[in-house]
């Protein structure tokens, strides 16, 4: 459930609009399908490692074990950095939720309410984790099946929508230029905003360090992951591509709030306000937990103080879960007194953390893999194995290196680069100038010791 709630997310339903709007209706489709393959890819590599090695630090802990300890640095702190920033943006945006219902209530006040409930959540248990998350994806695949099964019908004429004089079927698919009405070109441009979309799922790996039996629960994880694209995904588009016209889907504010009113279901905006607000505060849930785990294991290695790695008796590392809401919270000061220039940057730095990521786990696994066989290992002893190596890995690299390149020749996404390349390098260097010397003190008085 952990891995279907990372699936689907506020980006389901609130970019497929403008996706939909940039790319037409066969590029959102093909753009989905190349993101959705993307994301199983990874998936694939990750399962390989997160059951040989379920640690709570997952894909930093294996970058910095078969890349390099500078690598493993930087994926930690960067992905620290980018999810806390992540936990303050989907606050901010719940309690502007709020406000549907409440319109005089702060959005503050809502801020400081859900931040206090994701906090007492996290601080219970890794089980309350998983218990909430369990509940709020479930709100999520039981909006997600009503609606195919609604626009479904609304397709084929077996319900009556407003404004559609005959049964919509694909007429949209051919309306004003085609599938591609952009070019494929458009496509390209729009795999950042996809990929990003599917960010999240790859949590499981972090929450296997903790789960009861990682050796069984993350394969039927991973091993779902296709099915569930194509439903939750791609047949999702394709129902709002056949009854949004793409070039009125851009201007939306939720495709799915349109459609929901044109077959005539009471209350159709605050029904999905609700289903939002639930994917929001999902998601901060989960970037609560995301954050607090990688700051553990930074601080297991010596990458961070060894305050962090202090746990309480319910295995929770308190301290972590602590610095990791507080830079949560610094984050919205930046948005409100800075929001132009400090968090303006700051997001855009974050940005290309998740591919970088999923760059990481598939290179990962691809040296795991060489290794292990050279140094004996029989393939038949791993419990799960990722399929057509070396290829499942290679692909996986390229697709997200090209997402990444790709940036450089969007002007409106150039500032990722701008701002995350420096903070990567810094982080290079910063290890290798302080921390290298650390870690080397610290395994040097442990040998003395022995």
């Amino acid at each position: 459930m952990i891995a279907l709630g990372g699936v689907i997310g506020s980006g389901l339903f609130l970019s497929t609009g403008l996706t939909l709007n940039q790319a037409g209706p066969g590029g959102a489709v093909l753009a989905y399908l190349i993101g959705g393959l993307t994301m199983y890819l990874v998936m694939l590599c990750l399962g390989e490692l997160s059951v040989v090695m379920p640690v709570a630090g997952s894909f930093q802990m294996y970058a910095a074990k078969f890349i390099g300890p500078a690598t493993g640095f930087m994926i930690g702190w960067m992905y620290w950095f980018s999810w806390a920033l992540t936990v303050g943006l989907e606050l901010t945006s719940a309690g502007i939720l709020m406000q549907r219902w409440l319109p005089n209530s702060p959005v503050w006040v809502w801020v400081i309410v859900f931040g206090c409930l994701l906090f007492f959540l996290n601080s219970l248990s890794a089980k309350s984790f998983g218990e909430s998350e369990f509940w709020t994806a479930g709100v999520k695949v039981i909006a997600i099946v009503l609606f195919i099964i609604l626009g479904g019908a609304a397709m084929f004429g077996l319900i009556d929508m407003k404004g559609e004089a005959s049964t919509p079927l694909f007429s949209h698919f051919v309306d004003d230029g085609g599938l591609f009405p952009n070019g494929i070109t458009a496509v390209l441009l729009t795999m950042i905003a996809v990929n990003f979309s599917f960010q999240g799922t790859e949590l499981i790996g972090i929450t296997a360090g903790e789960s009861e039996n990682p050796g069984e629960t993350i394969p039927k994880a991973i091993k779902n992951t296709g099915w569930r694209i194509i439903i939750f995904y791609v047949l999702t588009v394709v129902i709002l591509a056949s009854l949004i016209p793409w070039k009125q889907a851009g201007a939306l504010e939720s495709p799915f709030v349109t459609v929901l009113d044109k077959i005539g279901v009471p209350f159709a905006a605050d029904i999905m306000n609700f289903v939002i607000l639930t994917a929001m505060l999902s998601v901060a849930n989960s970037a609560l937990y995301a954050t607090t785990r990688m700051l553990w294991s930074l601080s297991s290695q010596s990458m961070a103080s060894p305050i962090f790695k202090k746990l309480k008796r319910n295995g929770v590392p308190f301290n972590a879960l602590i610095a990791s809401l507080a830079v949560a919270g610094l984050s919205l000061l930046s948005s409100v007194f800075a929001a132009d220039t400090v968090y303006a940057w700051l997001l855009s730095a974050s940005g290309v953390t998740a591919v970088i990521v999923w760059i990481s786990i598939s290179a990962s696994q691809f040296f795991f893999r060489r290794r292990f066989v050279a140094e004996g290992g029989k393939l038949e002893d791993l419990k799960f194995r990722t399929p057509l190596y070396p290829l499942v890995p290679i692909l996986g690299f390229t697709l997200n290196s090209i997402v990444v390149i790709s940036l450089a020749f969007i002007p409106d996404q150039r500032i990722v680069l701008y701002c995350g390349l420096p903070i990567i390098a810094f982080c290079y260097l910063y290890y290798h100038f302080r921390v290298k010397k650390v870690i080397e003190k610290k395994n040097g008085e442990q040998s003395m010791g022995m």
